[in-house]
C-alpha cells in the first residue's frame, strides 16, 4: 500500500539517482581534488584506513561528491589490495555551530566489498549503496557540514604488500566505472556467506518468578577514579588513579584509605616519556588492585562513575596490552563499556563497572541526596593542567581527585545500605538500575498466575516495535510572556498502576477488518488519515529508514498500540485497521510496586530523608524501560583470530581493532534478524508493556498539549500560557501536575 505524510521523505527519487549518475565524472573528480587531502593508515596487516578531509565543509545536500569521494578512496586504496574476501565500514563527520563534531557510520553493519568466493562485487552495485545511505542522511543532517570522511576496509587475510595507491590519472576512468548502472539485483547488506554451526536457541515464554535466595551479606567493593591531561595527539592520557576499599557499616570519612598514583613520581630517566610513566602508573594501580582482591576474596567490584565513555577505555586497552597473563572481558553493547572483567585461569580476579548505570546523574548531584555529610565535588583549572605543570599542582590535583573517590564511596555505600535494610538485597548483584528494579518487582510484587507477561519471539516483537514510540516533544509556539512550567509528578509509574496492560499470548490476525476497533486490544498496523484541521497531531509517524520521529497531518501507515489508535479515532482520525497481535486485556502487574515505593517515598519525604526518597524514586522510574529493551544491538568482544575470522564472515559483523598477537575486539550485529537459530533476545524482555506504557503516557498527556496556549511539551511536562484548574495540580499525588517555574519570557526554537 501507498501511503504519504506531509513533508517527510521516504525513498529515493527516481530522477535525482539518474541526474546523478549522468552528472561528469571529471567535474565532481576535480571538485574533491581541489577541496580535499587525503590520507592512508595501516594498523595491522589484516586493515586499512583511508581518509578523506575537505577544505571546507560539504553540505550532506551534496549527494553526488560525497557518493564519488567514498569511492575515490575506495577505487584508490582499497580495490588496488583487494585479495580475498573483504569488507568496508564507511564513516562521516559531520560539523555544526550549534551541535558540535559528530561521527556518523553510514551503515549499522559494515558492507561487503566481495561475495563469499573473494570474487569482488561490482563498484557499480557497492556506488548504488553507498548513494542510497547517503540520501537517507539529508533529513538527519541538514543544516550539517561533511568535514571528513574515513574508510575502515577489514580483510580475511593479510593485505599483501608494499602498498601501491592506485595512480592520479587512472582515477577518472575508475570512477566511471563505478557509475554504471547497477543491476539492481544485488542487495549487498544481505548477501549469502558461509553458514557457521548454530543450534537454536532455547529462551523462556514468560517472566518467571526467581527462587528465594537464603540470608544475603553485604560485599565489600572498591571504588576508583583517574585523572587525565591531552597529549600531543590530541588523546586523553591519566596522570593520576586512585582506588578505595569501601566495607559495608564502616563509615567512608578517613582519605588516608584511599591508595593513589601519580605519573611523575615515576623516573623520567627509566620512563623517559609521559605516556611509559602514564603507563607505569597504571601498571602499579592494577597490581593493587590485584593484590587487595587477593586479600579479600569477596571484594571483587571496583566501580569508576562514568567508566563506560572514559576511564574504562584506558583500562581496556592497558589490560590487553600490558597484562598478556590476565584474560580480559569485557561487556559492552551500543558502544558503551558497562564492564570488564579480568580472569587469570579462568578464575574471576576483579571486575570495573560503570556506577553511573546504578546510579545516572552527575556525582556532586548524588553525592548531595546520598552522603552530604562528606561535602561537595572540588575544582580545579583544566587551563592549567599541563605537561609541565603536573609536578607543581601535584597535591591539588591529588587532592581534587582524592575527593571524588571519597564521594563516590559514600555515593555507592549509602546505595547499598539503603537498598539492603528495604529489600535485604546487594547493589553488587545487578549492572544497571534497571535491572536491580526488575529483580525487584520479579521478587517482591509479581503475581505469576494472575499476571503472567508473555516474552515475545521474533516474529512478535519484530512487529511490536515498530509501535514503540518514546515521548512527544514538540514546539507549538514561539514565543511567549507570563508562563507556567508545569511537570507531571512520574508520569511513566503513573499509567503503569493506572492503566491496563497486554496480557496472555498474543494472536496473529492478517486481516482485521471483519473486526470493529472497540474489540481490540493489542498492537495494529493501521491506515491512518490525520485531517489538516487538527492542529497538534496525535499520532507519531516513526520512519525506519532513518530514526526521525514526527507528529504528522495526512495518510500513513505504522503499528500503534491499540488504545491510541481508539483515542485518535475519537478526536477526529480516520482508522482502518489492517492486521496484528492481540492480547488480553489484563489489569496492571505493577499496582502493587508503584504503591509500595510511592508509599515509601511519601514517608521518606515527610522524615526528611533525601536519600531513600531518592532511592524509591530511581527505582519506580526505572522499571519500564527494562521491558523494552531491544535484542539488536552492537556486542563488542575479545576474541583471538580464529573467532575473529568466524564474526568476520558473518553479515552481521561491523568493526574489529588488532590489540596484539591472537587478540582482536570484535563488534557485530547481534539477533540481525536472520532467522530463528539467531533469535537470542534479551532475558525478560517485554515490548509489548514499553510500548502499551509510552502509549499511555501520550494519551494522557494529549489533553494538555492540545489546549490552545500550550507553547511546548517534552514528554512529561508543559508550558501554558494559563494555569492548570486546581484540581490537576499537587507536587505529591502520583499522576497531578506540580508547577516548576513561571516564565516571564520564553522562547522556543525547536523540540528538544
Amino acid at each position: 500500500m501507498l501511503f504519504k505524510t506531509h513533508g517527510v521523505r521516504h525513498n529515493v527519487p527516481y530522477t535525482t539517482y539518474s541526474r546523478t549518475r549522468s552528472t561528469s565524472t571529471c567535474i565532481l573528480l576535480n571538485r574533491i581534488q581541489s577541496n580535499s587531502s587525503k590520507t592512508l593508515i595501516f594498523p595491522h596487516p589484516k586493515l586499512l584506513i583511508p581518509s578523506l578531509e575537505y577544505r571546507e565543509p560539504v553540505s550532506v545536500q551534496d549527494t553526488a561528491l560525497l557518493s564519488h569521494s567514498v569511492m575515490s578512496l575506495l577505487v584508490s586504496y582499497v580495490y588496488p589490495v583487494l585479495l580475498g574476501y573483504a569488507k568496508a565500514n564507511i564513516i562521516f563527520y559531520f560539523k555544526n555551530r550549534e551541535v558540535g563534531d559528530i561521527a556518523k557510520p553510514l551503515n549499522k553493519q559494515s558492507i561487503p566489498l566481495t561475495f563469499d568466493d573473494g570474487s569482488p562485487i561490482s563498484k557499480s552495485e557497492i556506488y548504488a549503496s553507498v548513494f542510497s545511505s547517503i540520501f537517507k542522511l539529508i533529513d538527519i543532517y541538514d543544516g550539517f557540514g561533511v568535514v571528513r570522511i574515513a574508510i575502515r576496509a577489514h580483510f580475511e587475510e593479510n593485505i599483501p604488500g608494499p602498498l601501491q595507491p592506485l595512480k592520479e590519472e587512472l582515477l577518472e576512468e575508475a570512477l566511471s566505472e563505478c557509475i554504471k548502472p547497477s543491476s539492481g539485483e544485488i542487495d549487498i547488506s544481505n548477501l549469502p556467506v558461509k553458514s557457521l554451526s548454530s543450534t537454536s536457541r532455547k529462551y523462556p515464554k514468560n517472566i518467571t518468578v526467581p527462587r528465594k535466595s537464603g540470608n544475603i551479606s553485604l560485599r565489600p567493593f572498591l571504588v576508583a577514579d583517574t585523572e587525565t591531561i591531552i597529549n600531543k595527539n590530541s588523546q586523553h592520557v591519566p596522570y593520576a588513579v586512585g582506588v578505595m576499599v569501601v566495607n559495608p557499616g564502616i563509615p567512608v570519612s578517613r582519605r588516608e584509605r584511599i591508595d593513589t598514583y601519580f605519573s611523575e613520581d615515576y623516573s623520567s630517566r627509566i620512563f623517559p616519556t609521559f605516556e611509559e610513566r602514564s603507563c607505569q602508573m597504571l601498571k602499579s594501580f592494577i597490581f593493587r588492585v590485584a593484590a587487595i582482591t587477593r586479600q579479600n576474596r569477596s571484594a571483587k567490584t571496583i566501580y569508576f562513575h562514568n567508566l563506560g565513555r572514559f576511564d574504562g577505555i584506558f583500562l581496556l586497552k592497558h589490560l590487553a596490552l600490558y597484562h598478556p597473563n590476565y584474560t580480559v572481558t569485557p561487556l559492552m553493547r551500543d558502544n558503551r563499556l558497562y564492564e570488564v572483567a579480568v580472569y587469570s585461569k579462568k578464575r574471576l580476579l576483579f571486575t570495573f563497572r560503570d556506577s553511573l548505570h546504578l546510579l545516572p546523574g552527575k556525582l556532586d548531584d548524588l553525592a548531595k541526596n546520598l552522603c552530604p555529610e562528606l561535602g561537595s565535588k572540588g575544582s580545579i583549572s583544566y587551563e592549567d593542567v599541563r605537561l609541565e605543570s603536573l609536578s607543581i599542582m601535584k597535591e591539588s590535583l591529588l587532592e581534587y581527585m582524592e575527593q571524588d573517590i571519597l564521594l563516590l564511596g559514600g555515593i555507592m555505600q549509602s546505595f547499598q545500605d539503603i537498598y539492603y535494610k528495604a529489600y535485604q538485597a546487594d547493589i553488587v548483584n545487578k549492572l544497571t538500575i534497571a535491572s536491580l528494579a526488575l529483580s525487584l518487582f520479579r521478587e517482591k510484587y509479581y503475581d505469576y498466575n494472575k499476571h503472567r507477561i508473555h516474552i515475545p519471539n521474533q516474529n512478535e516483537d519484530t512487529f511490536i516495535r515498530r509501535g514503540y514510540y518514546g515521548g512527544h516533544t514538540d514546539a507549538y509556539l514561539p514565543y511567549g510572556t507570563n508562563l507556567y512550567y508545569y511537570d507531571v509528578n512520574s508520569l511513566y509509574p503513573f499509567v503503569i498502576k493506572e492503566f491496563s496492560m497486554p496480557g496472555g499470548i498474543p494472536v496473529w490476525h492478517s486481516d482485521l477488518e471483519y473486526m470493529t476497533l472497540d474489540n481490540m486490544f493489542g498492537f495494529i498496523e493501521a491506515y491512518v488519515e490525520c485531517p489538516k484541521s487538527i492542529n497538534k497531531p496525535f499520532l507519531p509517524y516513526g520512519d525506519n529508514k532513518d530514526g526521525t520521529l514526527i507528529f504528522p497531518t495526512g495518510t500513513f501507515v505504522g503499528v500503534y498500540y491499540s488504545e491510541e489508535l481508539k483515542y485518535a479515532r475519537d478526536i477526529g482520525y480516520t482508522i482502518i485497521p489492517i492486521c496484528g497481535y492481540l492480547f488480553e486485556e489484563m489489569e496492571s502487574p505493577f499496582k502493587d510496586y508503584i504503591n509500595s515505593l510511592f508509599e515509601s517515598r511519601s514517608n521518606a519525604k515527610k522524615k526528611g530523608n533525601n536519600a531513600l526518597s531518592f532511592v524509591y524514586k530511581l527505582l519506580m522510574n526505572s522499571l519500564y524501560g527494562r521491558f523494552g529493551i531491544n535484542p539488536q544491538s552492537t556486542k563488542t568482544e575479545m576474541c583471538n583470530k580464529s573467532k575473529r575470522d568466524r564474526i568476520f564472515r558473518r553479515p552481521e559483523f561491523i568493526d574489529d581493532v588488532f590489540i596484539r598477537e591472537d587478540l582482536y575486539m570484535v563488534s557485530y550485529l547481534t539477533n540481525p534478524g536472520k532467522g530463528p537459530s539467531y533469535w537470542d533476545p534479551p532475558k525478560n524482555s517485554a515490548v509489548q508493556l514499553a510500548a502499551a506504557i509510552t502509549a499511555g503516557s501520550r494519551i494522557y498527556m494529549y489533553k494538555y498539549i492540545s489546549r490552545e496556549d500550550c507553547l511546548y511539551t517534552d514528554t512529561d511536562s508543559i508550558v501554558l500560557g494559563n494555569p492548570l484548574p486546581e484540581e490537576d495540580v499537587s507536587s505529591s499525588v502520583l499522576g497531578k501536575f506540580k508547577l516548576e517555574d513561571k516564565i516571564l519570557e520564553g522562547f522556543f526554537l525547536a523540540p528538544k
